[in-house]
C-alpha cells in the first residue's frame, strides 16, 4: 500500500496549478520576448518576437492544462528551451548582441524580474 501511496504523489505534484506570482512570471517572460524585439529561432527558423510570444503562449497553455508548469523554472524547461517536435534548442537573437540559447535568455529574465521591486 505504501508503494501505491509514494507513486501516486508525483502525480499529484505533476498536475499542480500554478501560484498566482508564478502565474505573473510565467506571463512576464513570455511578455518580455514578445517586447523585446529580439527573433526566435526555432526548427532551424526565426520568428519576430511578436510570433515568437504567440507560439510560446500556445506552448504554455498546453502545458498549463496538463500541469506541466506550475513554475516558471518548469515553463522554461518544458515549453521556452527546445522544441517538443525536434528536440532542437531554441534560440534568441536580439540587436547588438551574440545569439544565446532561449534556455538561457529566459533565466536572465526570470533573475530580471524576480529582482523587480514588487508593485
Amino acid at each position: 500500500m505504501l508503494v501505491i501511496v509514494a507513486l501516486a504523489i508525483p502525480a499529484v505534484v505533476a498536475s499542480a496549478a500554478p501560484t498566482a506570482k508564478a502565474q505573473r512570471e510565467i506571463d512576464g517572460l513570455i511578455a518580455a520576448l514578445g517586447d523585446s524585439g529580439c527573433e526566435f529561432e526555432r526548427n532551424g527558423s526565426w520568428h519576430d518576437a511578436k510570433a515568437a510570444r504567440a507560439h510560446l503562449q500556445k506552448k504554455y497553455d498546453y502545458l498549463r492544462k496538463r500541469g506541466m508548469a506550475d513554475t516558471a523554472e518548469s515553463f522554461i524547461e518544458r515549453g521556452a528551451s527546445k522544441s517538443s517536435m525536434s528536440g532542437k534548442p531554441y534560440r534568441v537573437r536580439c540587436p547588438g548582441k551574440a545569439v544565446d540559447t532561449a534556455a538561457h535568455w529566459f533565466e536572465q529574465r526570470l533573475k530580471t524580474l524576480r529582482a523587480a521591486p514588487a508593485n
